[in-house]
Formats: structure tokens, sequence, C-alpha cells
């Protein structure tokens, strides 16, 4: 099985695929945006992530109140929309030479379009899969649009109520798509404390389908905690090394740092492994360790067993220790050296 079928598939086991999401931070360079698709392959990411759109398809040219960037929002050097989207949309010719580079070297990637003319423009580069960013979950004709493509659909839950997923789903049905859900909180960063990952299990349980985390925390916690409730996939926000220009610099983990993060959510996902209590091989060396009976003292014959004479101690080669108040009492049917593994035919029947 391929690895994007493998990631919609609901009987998937492994540890979470790794998505890089470029977004922005290109640095305005189609150089540096080549630069960041092959670092990102080479660091090990597992499939990159684009945003396809234009000022124009995205928003409105325009001074008015409803499209200035509030003061308190991470962009608010921007003064309009236009204004950031100008600054962060990557040029479609850069787009389309990253997606025919990425096929060369076997990076998977795909995109989050935003108007029905960036979905049209993707289906000409082949693109795997429709990302539906979380602004975008009431756009259900978008939805429909990329369904109809016959390509699986990622929906993020950033800014989704229920209703929204249950809507969104609706049409990804009726289309008869593959797709799941990432848990997201559309803040930049997001604090540890809002992520409330519990509702990944939430999500998987009410819509059957494989979930994951859209992670705009910084650092790689949550995507740690992702890992060990299951997760399919982690998209996560990377820059390219020394990057503080980039429109989502300050909270995009380095791509330096993506062999540790998938090294460290292997190993979460190795630890986590299968319901058990059966022994591990490595920790049955140490079974012996368990303690059992044994006679501490010189026993003669007839003599009476007590807790002087008997005591439960490692190792575990002698009776279990749950039959020492029975023994207790009872005499040696014949003589017992010290150090002797306690067994039923050193007691003397009544």
């Amino acid at each position: 099985m391929n690895i994007i079928d493998s990631l919609f598939d609901k009987n998937r086991i492994g540890p979470p695929e790794i998505c890089v999401e470029m977004s922005g931070n290109h640095q305005g360079s189609k150089n540096d945006a080549l630069k960041f698709m092959h670092l990102a392959f080479k660091n090990g990411a597992d499939f990159l992530k684009l945003q396809v759109y234009t000022p124009d398809t995205i928003t409105f040219k325009s001074n008015l109140p409803d499209f200035q960037v509030k003061a308190d929002n991470e962009w608010s050097k921007y003064e309009t929309l236009h204004d950031l989207y100008s600054k962060a949309y990557t040029p479609w010719e850069w787009i389309e030479e990253i997606f025919e580079e990425a096929k060369k070297i076997g990076l998977k990637t795909f995109a989050s379009p935003f108007d029905f003319s960036a979905v049209d423009f993707l289906e000409e580069l082949d693109c795997p899969i429709y990302k539906i960013a979380s602004p975008e979950i009431t756009d259900l004709n978008l939805i429909r649009k990329c369904a109809r493509t016959g390509k699986p659909v990622i929906l993020s839950s950033g800014l989704a109520s229920l209703k929204d997923l249950e809507d969104a789903v609706e049409v990804l049905k009726e289309e008869n798509v593959p797709f799941l859900i990432l848990k997201c909180v559309s803040a930049y960063p997001t604090d540890l404390a809002e992520i409330n990952l519990s509702t990944m299990t939430m999500l998987r349980d009410n819509f059957n389908c494989n979930v994951g985390l859209s992670d705009h925390t910084l650092g790689p916690y949550a995507s740690y905690a992702a890992s060990a409730l299951g997760a399919s996939l982690i998209e996560k926000h990377f820059k390219m090394p020394g990057d503080i220009s980039s429109v989502d610099a300050s909270f995009s983990m380095e791509l330096s740092e993506l062999p540790n993060l998938k090294h460290s959510l292997k190993s979460i996902y190795a630890s986590i492994g299968i319901p058990t209590l059966d022994l591990s091989e490595s920790a049955k060396n140490s079974f012996s360790g368990r303690r059992s009976l044994y006679a501490v003292e010189e026993i003669k014959k007839g003599e009476k067993f007590t807790f002087d004479n008997i005591k439960s101690i490692r190792p575990c080669y002698g009776m279990h220790p749950k039959y020492l108040n029975k023994i207790i009492g009872k005499k040696a049917s014949l003589d017992i050296d010290a150090g002797t593994r306690m067994q039923w035919s050193l007691i003397e029947e009544p």
C-alpha cells in the first residue's frame, strides 16, 4: 500500500506521517522555495504542503474596516488582508516548479486550494490530495469541487463547529472520497493549554475516519501527544534555518529540527505498543527477581516452620509467597538446608 492510501486507511498502523507546511515561509524567493522543498525532503518530510491562492482569489483589495488586519493579529504590521496575502502567497509558477521538482526526487506534495481556479490549476499538476484549510470549512462548494476530482480530502477543524464538520463530511461521503480530519486551533501560535488533543478521539469516533493534528504550537510537545493518541498525520509549519523574515516564521519550527521530531514520533509510537501483560523478551531475564519462599535456616525433620526459618525473598524458584501463611506451623518432612527452595514435598502431610 502506498503512503497516500495508507494515510486514509482506517486499519493503518505505524507512527504519524509528517507533513511540512511551507505556507509563506519562502522568504519571497523562488530559489528559497525550491531550497525549502529540497531541505524538507533531505530531513525526512513525508509530505510537503503548499497553499494555492492569489491575493485576489482569497480576499478583496479594500481599505474598508472589514478588510483591515486587526491590531491584535499576529500579522498586524500588514495594513489590509490584501497586503498580507500579497506578502504570503506563493506565485503559481513557483508552485508548478516545486511540484515538478518534488516529483523528480520523490517527495509527495499536495496543497490547500482556496478557490475553484486553484483546484483546476492543481489538477493540471496531478495534485494527489486536497487540504481544506480551517477558514474554508464552510465553503461546501469548494469542498465538493475538490471531492469531485476523486482525490482524498483532508479537513482542518480549526474554526469548525461540529455542524460545520458534519456538513463537510456529508459532501465528502456523497462524492465517495477518502478523508481524514486534523484537530487544529487557528491561533498563531497556539497555547498548549488550548490545544485539547483529546478531541482527536472524539473526531475519530464521530466520523469513523483517521485523524491527525495541524500543529500551530511552539515546539514538539503537542505533536508528541498527538502521536500517542493515534494521529495518522502531523502537519506543522516549518521554516529555513535562521529565517526571521517570512510571514509565519515566528511560530514555525526550523527544518533542521525535523529529523529529531520524526525520530521522536517513531519512538513514542513504538512505546505505545499493544495492550498486554505478557512479558517482553527483554523483561524475561528479570523474571527471576520475583520473590518466592526459601528456607533461611537449617530445619530438622519434624521441626515446625516459622516466620524466622521461612522467608519470602528473591529469586523466584521456590513456592509462591501466597502460601507462606499456610506453611507456618506445619512440620518439615525431612532435614532442610538453609537456602533450599520450598516445595510441597518438604512439608509433612497432616
